[in-house]
């Protein structure tokens, strides 16, 4: 007894470092994405300008209005696309499962395309405001409708995927019409917005996505055992005492949330929710109380550091963040594909 005793505590003491590593890694991305600009700020003055709100010049306002919001919002949509990803693998028991290949990114973008190519308000909002609260309706009608075929009688894991591809390719053909009926501008604005970028965000839409996140991550923090159970089939964890159906509702409602108030910010940013819940899972496995916040600051370090990179490659300009995921994420999700392929 005394054995497995001293093995699970060395268990949580490992997971525990790892998650202290992370937690330093996101740190030290942030503060290099506050750092790396136009302009150069030293860690020094960073520190001191985050510390008294005091630096050179412009470097304060600098700090403050421009690249603390963008650091903050890539650090909050990493993490709400990786726990989103994570509790969406979870529930339908699949690898390669993620808001993405749901559709959720695809009725997002959709949403924006209504807004850019035919001006169409859906909520009756300002201007500035049009093609983020169009694409925030898209995404929750995409999850209303995943949600709605979740209730129907015998709508299992293997459906409910099915269901999300096909509106993935809805969407998507949606989006392509408009894209052929746009002229020049809207057309460039669209694949802009598409290709997903942290250069608008401000301090009330950073704001927003991090409620949402903190909100969606207590409660499914309360739920934790439930969604450790789903781990196993559905018998498995009905004999457990878990209303399986009721904890793929929940879910599906609360990755909706996470990824509808991510993507209409920042647009589309793929392969996030695939790529941190498979590192987090070869790191903790799945036990929620570790896979969770692991799959958060994955996600985290993942848009963080592509965001850096995003800013290196061509110096003065600034590349879309989705394509820098997409080129981190498109590696790793080939190996995930064989290394299924390995366990067949």
């Amino acid at each position: 007894m005394s054995e497995e005793r001293a093995l699970y505590d060395g268990m949580i003491r490992r997971r525990a470092v790892l998650t202290a590593a992370l937690l330093l890694l996101v740190l030290l991305l942030f503060l290099l994405n506050i750092s790396i600009g136009s302009s150069s700020i030293s860690l020094s003055e960073i520190l001191a300008i985050l510390a008294t709100g005091k630096g050179q010049g412009h470097n304060a306002m600098i700090v403050r209005e421009v690249r603390l919001p963008m650091a903050l919002m890539a650090m909050a949509v990493g993490a709400s696309l990786g726990m989103g990803g994570c509790e969406i693998q979870t529930i339908l028991r699949n690898p390669i499962a993620s808001p993405y290949t749901l559709g959720i990114t695809n009725a997002a973008t959709f949403g924006a395309a209504l807004g850019l190519i035919l001006n169409t308000n859906v909520l009756n909002v300002s201007e500035p405001f049009v093609v983020t609260a169009n694409s925030f309706v898209c995404a929750l009608l995409a999850s209303v409708c995943i949600y709605a075929f979740s209730c129907r009688r015998g709508a299992g894991k293997n459906s409910i995927i099915l269901f999300g591809i096909a509106l993935n390719f809805l969407f998507s053909a949606l989006t392509t019409v408009l894209q052929y009926l746009s002229d020049d501008e809207d057309l460039k604005s669209l694949v802009f917005w598409n290709m997903g970028s942290l250069l608008k965000s401000t301090w009330p839409k950073f704001l927003i996505v991090a409620t949402a996140l903190t909100f969606c991550f207590l409660v499914l923090s309360r739920n934790a055992w439930k969604l450790t159970a789903m781990t196993l089939d559905d018998t498995k964890a009905r004999s457990l005492g878990v209303n399986t159906h009721s904890v793929r509702r929940m879910v599906i409602i609360l990755t909706s949330l996470l990824t509808s108030f991510a993507v209409c910010f920042v647009g589309s940013v793929g392969f996030v929710g695939i790529i941190a819940p498979h590192v987090a899972r070869q790191l903790v496995g799945e036990e929620q109380r570790f896979f969770l916040p692991l799959s958060g600051l994955v996600g985290a370090v993942v848009v963080s550091l592509a965001f850096v990179v995003s800013k290196l490659v061509i110096p003065g300009v600034v590349l879309p963040i989705g394509i820098v995921t997409a080129v981190i994420g498109i590696p790793v999700f080939l190996v995930i594909i064989f290394g299924k392929m390995r366990t067949l």
